[in-house]
């Protein structure tokens, strides 16, 4: 398990449209289609995974050392740098495969550059996975191990799971049984993955506010404005648990997170908050984090959706954010008054996210998990199912009083 955080990044989307390199000019087919193809990328996530695994494999025997002492059966983790490093192994091919993966990632490789891996600001991504622990005591007894990483595409259509022995041979195992011989997964650090992507999110988007092309107020005399006396208004996630968490074994935990819209109460442009949910890890299983979900002076109509998503390997984070605002803001302009119709259409815009999401997001990308459609400031829902009945969350208001 996991160590429970709580950590909450805001994302206010202007009603504006960002150039980018990483996703191809698409026309839409109406308001809610947007780019489908998948970026032709230098390497793929799989692949450098791959290139990773098959060195951890022929490095085995220098490296055994420092996995015996990282991992135990409070700790089936560790960093691969790190390992490397530690053992004198040389990192040059670990930091070219983990370059490319950034790259593929829309994530920095700056900082990697200066630190070679070693600051803080953007420590390595890569990590070695014992798959589980049920594997801890025959590895700990000799068995030699497999090297694994998840395959490229969709999981509902992997054959097998490629893994390499200590002397480089191949073996194909199967995608749901856990194999009865110890594997090392190599995988991405997914907490750090998402804490990385989210803030090259937030500055992408602080971009676009800053740019000076935000669309004028419809409705100029409302106000948010808030005084350090006043309370705030929320909705608390008191309880949440998914019957699917989408995951084959190698995928390992699940790293669910939030996208909370609505639209802005003072401009007629969406406001997309990203909520991290770090100890939503397994499916079948009861959390009652007690997690602000919603802060209600943001959204106009006193009403918001939640779409949850699963984060797996292979999403952009540069592309995720355009796609996310650029169906919003498509789905808003459609709209000629949306005072008529109110917080009826907010569904609208949360439909035009979802089916804006390329298709290889429903592969083995950025899952879709399920959405909560209409939430309204005040309520409380017990054991409240999403629209696709993979989550169910109880959601109650909880006002916080000024100091």
């Amino acid at each position: 398990m996991k160590k429970m955080t709580l950590a909450m990044l805001i994302i206010v989307a202007p009603f504006t449209l960002i150039n980018s390199s990483f996703v191809s000019a698409a026309k839409f087919a109406d308001t809610k289609q947007i780019v489908q193809k998948r970026p032709d990328y230098s390497i793929s996530v799989a692949s450098a995974k791959r290139e990773i695994a098959l060195e951890l494999s022929r490095q085995y025997t220098q490296v055994l050392p420092t996995l015996q002492s990282g991992i135990n059966r409070y700790n089936l983790t560790v960093n691969a740098d790190q390992v490397l490093q530690s053992s004198g192994v040389a990192t040059q091919a670990l930091h070219k495969s983990e370059r490319a993966i950034r790259s593929a990632k829309g994530l920095s490789n700056k900082a990697l550059n200066k630190s070679a891996f070693k600051g803080t600001d953007n420590p390595s991504l890569v990590q070695f996975r014992l798959a589980d622990a049920s594997m801890l005591s025959d590895w700990q007894q000799g068995t030699s191990p497999l090297f694994a990483f998840e395959p490229e595409g969709n999981d509902k259509d992997w054959a097998n799971i490629e893994a390499y022995d200590v002397n480089g041979n191949i073996h194909l195992l199967d995608v749901y049984q856990l194999p009865d011989r110890p594997v090392f997964v190599v995988e991405l650090d997914k907490q750090q993955t998402i804490r990385e992507g989210l803030a090259v999110m937030r500055k992408i988007l602080a971009q676009r506010t800053n740019s000076g092309k935000q669309l004028k107020s419809a409705h100029p005399q409302r106000s948010i404005a808030k005084t350090g006396d006043e309370s705030i208004s929320t909705t608390l996630l008191q309880q949440i648990s998914l019957q699917d968490d989408q995951e084959p074994w190698i995928s390992g935990a699940a790293e669910v997170y939030a996208i909370v819209n609505g639209v802005n109460p003072t401009r007629d442009e969406p406001v997309l908050d990203i909520i991290e949910m770090p100890y939503l890890d397994y499916a079948e299983k009861e959390y009652y984090p007690n997690q602000v979900i919603i802060h209600w002076e943001r959204y106009r109509w006193a009403a918001a959706d939640i779409i949850l998503m699963e984060h797996d390997d292979n999403t952009n984070y540069k592309e995720l954010a355009l796609v996310l605002v650029s169906a919003a803001e498509k789905i808003i302009k459609s709209i000629p008054d949306p005072e008529v119709q109110g917080f009826a259409f907010l569904a609208t815009i949360t439909h035009g996210i979802i089916k804006a999401l390329p298709d290889y997001w429903f592969s083995n990308d950025d899952d879709f998990v399920d959405a909560f459609y209409t939430l309204q400031e005040g309520k409380t829902y017990t054991d409240h199912y999403g629209a696709g009945g993979n989550a169910k969350a109880t959601f109650i208001p909880l006002v916080i009083d000024p100091r």
